[in-house]
């Protein structure tokens, strides 16, 4: 099997980007980003740090992010397992990358940009939900702002198909095939709506 090893020889595969692809990057956000985004509820949060890098899910019930000023976004980080691979990696290294989905639409929308994390407890506070706030809040200055083209969501059917997750294994499940039983299963599953419940925010 060979490998491509060199960007000529990439770039030879394929055809010259489109106009279109070109001209749609915005550098701040815009009166249609800014309605865009802010119709999103969740994202995907990309960074690297020293040991690689890292995808992670980011939803809230409104709005995923707040905007501070067309150059600058701010993101709650909610309770979740505490790895703080992401946390860790946005410590080390700013770069991230969120791109942004809205149930129904096959658009998504790619920010790249710079993370710093805060506590600073006026922005936290603004994030405050049921008595509780988050932990930190990460700082993203806006580098680009783009549309992805549709292709991949319409070629998935996203929002088209039937929901297909009871077919899928549970987290349960997979956690006690990752230590051979001693964790997860059944009661695992049972348990974890009341307690996820009980620790959203």
């Amino acid at each position: 099997m060979e490998f491509i090893k060199d960007i000529e020889t990439l770039e030879s595969l394929y055809g010259t980007p489109g106009v279109p692809s070109l001209r749609k990057v915005a550098y701040r956000l815009t009166p249609l980003y800014r309605k865009w985004i802010m119709a999103s509820r969740l994202c995907i949060l990309s960074t690297v740090g020293p040991e690689g890098v890292d995808g992670s899910p980011r939803g809230d019930e409104g709005p995923v992010v707040l905007e501070l000023d067309p150059n600058t976004l701010a993101m709650p980080d909610w309770r979740g397992n505490n790895r703080l691979d992401s946390l860790r990696n946005i410590v080390r290294d700013p770069r991230v990358s969120l791109l942004f989905v809205v149930p129904g639409s096959n658009n998504v929308v790619r920010l790249n940009g710079t993370a710093r994390l805060t506590v600073d407890e006026d922005l936290r506070a603004r994030f405050e939900k049921n008595g509780k706030r988050p932990a930190t809040v990460a700082v993203i200055e806006i580098a680009e702002i783009y549309t992805q083209c549709a292709r991949a969501m319409l070629r998935a059917r996203t929002w088209t198909v039937g929901d297909e997750s009871d077919a899928l294994p549970s987290m349960g499940d997979i956690l006690a095939e990752m230590t051979e039983g001693e964790e997860g299963g059944a009661r695992y599953d049972e348990e974890w709506g009341a307690r996820a419940a009980k620790t959203m925010w």
